[in-house]
């Protein structure tokens, strides 16, 4: 089986508000990029992948007017994938959801969170993804009250050959602070962004070992903002949001690389451009951690840059098709389950 993780930047902007998509000449949000031509590019890269299960972030918007599922749906029909089933879990408000694009025929999902729900008085276990998390993080007998501006998608998953697993889908806070103000306060701001990001990071490791308590196979997929070295806080806080999710029993083989080897190379999943500075910056921002009892079904990852796979440098339409379609790479595991 394979199974993906993908941030589609943009991509509610390729559909209107009967969530059909935007097949025209105006700009997809996407630099230089039109949307036919971001929409071209997705369903290259869709058919290429040939994933069993995409685990989509930034997906299109679920809100009065449109629907993730519907839209989801209807760009699978477009490109005929076998991917043709969508799930999403508690909506947001930020036009960027977390859903699960996936062949009914190889696997059978549901959304089924955990946790007790909380309303504004949050709590200190680990509270239901929509609810509030009360935790003091720095030691000053005060606690903060954490809330996901995109609420982690909990999916309880069986393959076609009978193997249950516990999916989640991530998307954690991003560090960079927004807006003007002096560089104390701009300081201050990334600070507590980060803050709130090892928050987020601590919540969503005490469901993976209530999961691993209950000896449920585990598999943590999507964007977490964060790496080793990515910014100057990582000394501040002692760790990364990555190093708290993985623990000592989770795995991803990027990840431990670039932890073991720090300044050293490290493995890019996303490439943003610097205009003002008139170059790329390369992250290490996208993940797919399994649990330790999953190791022994042979897993391999793959992350499908364009300049640093092989195949998807000498394939010339692939190549092309990755760089239009987003700023991030998709990531792949296969595994035999």
């Amino acid at each position: 089986m394979r199974l993906a993780t993908y941030n589609v930047e943009w991509f509610a902007n390729l559909f209107d508000n009967e969530d059909q998509l935007v097949v025209d000449d105006g700009w997809s949000g996407r630099e230089g990029v039109t949307r036919a031509q971001q929409i071209e590019a997705l369903g290259k890269v869709f058919t290429a992948l040939e994933a069993d299960a995409v685990m989509i972030v930034e997906a299109p918007n679920t809100g009065r007017r449109q629907d993730t599922v519907a839209a989801l749906e209807g760009f699978a029909r477009a490109f005929d994938l076998r991917q043709r089933r969508a799930v999403i879990g508690f909506a947001n408000e930020t036009h960027q959801e977390l859903a699960l694009l996936y062949d009914p025929d190889k696997i059978t999902v549901r959304h089924d969170p955990r946790g007790e729900e909380t309303g504004k008085k949050g709590s200190k276990d680990a509270p239901r993804f929509d609810g509030v998390f009360r935790i003091d993080l720095d030691n000053d007998g005060t606690e903060d009250l954490v809330v996901f501006s995109k609420p982690p998608l909990e999916l309880v998953a069986e393959t076609a050959s009978g193997t249950r697993l516990r999916l989640i889908g991530a998307h954690l806070k991003s560090k960079a602070p927004h807006g003007g103000g002096s560089r104390d306060q701009m300081l201050r701001s990334a600070i507590e962004n980060r803050r709130k990001q090892l928050a987020q990071a601590i919540w969503l490791r005490a469901r993976i070992e209530a999961h691993l308590a209950e000896g449920d196979s585990v598999i943590l997929l999507g964007d977490l903002n964060d790496g080793p070295g990515l910014d100057e806080f990582e000394d501040l806080f002692g760790h990364s949001s990555v190093e708290v999710l993985l623990g000592e029993d989770m795995y991803d083989p990027h990840a431990r690389q670039a932890f073991q080897t720090r300044a050293l190379s490290v493995p890019t999943t996303a490439r943003f451009h610097l205009q003002e500075q008139g170059r790329y910056l390369q992250a290490l921002l996208d993940y797919i951690m399994v649990s330790q009892d999953l190791m022994s079904r042979r897993p391999s990852w793959r992350i499908w840059h364009p300049f640093e796979d092989e195949a998807c440098w000498s394939f010339k339409e692939l190549h092309e098709a990755l760089l239009t379609a987003s700023d991030h790479f998709p990531v792949t595991l296969d595994i035999d389950i």
